[in-house]
């Protein structure tokens, strides 16, 4: 196997411990903080000159691929120009791009700044810190909701803030030299429109269809490798595929709802119900069976089969990838 080929797999792991150790410092620019910037940009200028459904869904095909493809292309070639003056800048750069398309510190780090006040006794803290990482109101919520509304952060974003760009990483050292930068960034650029603007209600009801079903169809396959991998390291893979079976397609995301459910079927817990939004109830689809409440050491354990999920990913698939390398493939 040739040397680039181990230096991708080393890139790999590198970028996996420093996601893991140090995550994305406040001080650092970060490639999504770049993106939103474009994609709000954007989204002003057309709202401001286009009104018609038909051109606003133009903008939106324009947006997404562009964003996406730009991604892409932009890592690769930053990561290549690097390469040329460099190669340990070239590492470096291509080590550090990937470890930001990784958010499993960002979602223990988020989890731990609600469940700290929680532990403490403080719920209004823990309430308020929760705001900034949830759309639904959270003045009101009880104990119980708060535990719930941190286990459906860390599960729902568990595939694409983690599984999925590790998916696409792989996938990018397979096919291209320096690929996995490149692949995990235009997965980043979906999941972060999607996010931004894939919202069905106005103003982005248009504009933004066209990202939320590339990040849907961009992100079923490794959702599916997520639930699977859950079934198994939950020993009981039978009786969580029955659960999201029966559960999940009740949910109005082809993703979301099983990713959380594959959790909630593993730990025995239930998630979904009701949520308000700027004061309106909306119903979500109950996932799981209520076994167990949720509990602060419930999430721990969600978190903690991520982690489990990421590794065993990463380790099979620098084993395939150099069994198919070496064998010529």
């Amino acid at each position: 196997m040739s040397g680039q080929r181990y230096e991708s797999f080393a890139v790999l792991w590198l970028a996996a411990g420093l996601d893991f150790w140090i995550g994305d410092p406040k001080t650092w620019l970060h490639p999504v903080q770049v993106m939103g910037w474009i994609i709000a940009d954007y989204c002003q200028f057309v709202l401001k000159h286009l009104k018609s459904s038909g051109s606003l869904r133009g903008a939106g095909v324009l947006l997404g691929t562009g964003m996406v493809v730009g991604s892409g292309v932009l890592g690769w070639e930053i990561v290549r120009l690097a390469q040329q003056l460099h190669p340990v800048l070239g590492w470096t750069i291509e080590i550090i791009l990937l470890a930001s398309c990784f958010a499993g510190r960002s979602l223990r780090h988020a989890a731990a700044e609600v469940l700290h006040p929680f532990q403490t006794g403080d719920l209004i803290t823990a309430k308020t810190r929760l705001s900034g990482y949830v759309g639904r109101d959270t003045a009101n919520l009880t104990e119980a909701e708060v535990l719930r509304a941190v286990f459906e952060t860390v599960t729902e974003n568990a595939t694409d803030g983690v599984t999925a760009p590790l998916f696409y990483a792989l996938l990018g050292t397979a096919l291209l030299p320096m690929g996995s930068v490149a692949f995990a960034l235009a997965y980043k650029a979906a999941s972060t429109l999607d996010s931004t603007i894939g919202y069905r209600e106005a103003p982005y009801t248009h504009l933004g269809w066209f990202s939320a079903r590339l990040d849907d169809c961009l992100t079923w396959v490794p959702c599916r490798l997520t639930v699977l991998t859950l079934a198994l390291l939950s020993g009981k893979p039978r009786h969580v595929w029955r659960i999201c079976q029966r559960d999940a397609p009740q949910d109005p995301s082809p993703n979301s709802g099983w990713s959380e459910c594959a959790y909630a079927a593993t730990l025995g817990v239930q998630v979904g119900g009701t949520n308000w939004y700027r004061g309106v109830a909306k119903q979500k689809p109950l996932l799981g069976d209520p076994v167990q409440p949720i509990t602060v050491h419930s999430i721990q354990q969600a978190m903690q089969l991520t982690r489990q999920v990421f590794l065993l990913w990463l380790g099979g698939g620098t084993i395939v990838l150099i069994t198919f390398s070496g064998l010529g493939v």
